[in-house]
C-alpha cells in the first residue's frame, strides 16, 4: 500500500511516516519503479507500535534505542532484554522515563505550591476544567 494509505491505517499522517523513517524508527520502506514509497502490514504494525509508545510518554530517543525489538511487543510490554543484538541498551528506558516524568511533576507541583502562596490561594486542588 502507498503512503497515505499505510498512514490511514496505522491511525497518522503520510508526514509522521516520513518522520519516523527519518529517525531510524521505521526502515525504509520498498520502493516503487515510480520511486513511491510501499508499506505492508508489518510496517502499519510497526507504526502503530511506534505511536501508542510515544503517546505514553516516551520520546523519540527512547524508541530509538530499542527500535530492533518494536517487532517483538506484546501486550503494550516490551521483552526482557534478551542480550547482545536485542537492543541497544536493556529495557530500563520505561523506568527512566517515569522518573523524568516523576522529577517534572514534582518540580510542578513546587513551582505550583509557590505560586498559589504568593496569592493566597493555598494548596488546593487545581480547578478542574
Amino acid at each position: 500500500m502507498r503512503i497515505g494509505d499505510a498512514a490511514a491505517a496505522a491511525g497518522t499522517t503520510p508526514r509522521a511516516l516520513r518522520f519516523y523513517e527519518q529517525n531510524d524508527l521505521l526502515p525504509p520502506p520498498r520502493r516503487t519503479a515510480a520511486g513511491q514509497r510501499e508499506y505492508g502490514p508489518r510496517d502499519v504494525a510497526r507504526v502503530r507500535v511506534i505511536r501508542e509508545l510515544l503517546s505514553v510518554g516516551l520520546t523519540v530517543a527512547d524508541v530509538r534505542d530499542c527500535r530492533d525489538r518494536l517487532d517483538l511487543l506484546v501486550d503494550d510490554t516490551l521483552p526482557p532484554y534478551g542480550g547482545p543484538g536485542a537492543c541497544a541498551r536493556p529495557s530500563g528506558i520505561a523506568q527512566r522515563r517515569l522518573d523524568a516524568l516523576d522529577a517534572e511533576i514534582a518540580r510542578l507541583t513546587r513551582l505550583r505550591e509557590r505560586l498559589a502562596s504568593r496569592i493566597g490561594a493555598g494548596t488546593t486542588e487545581p480547578a478542574r476544567s
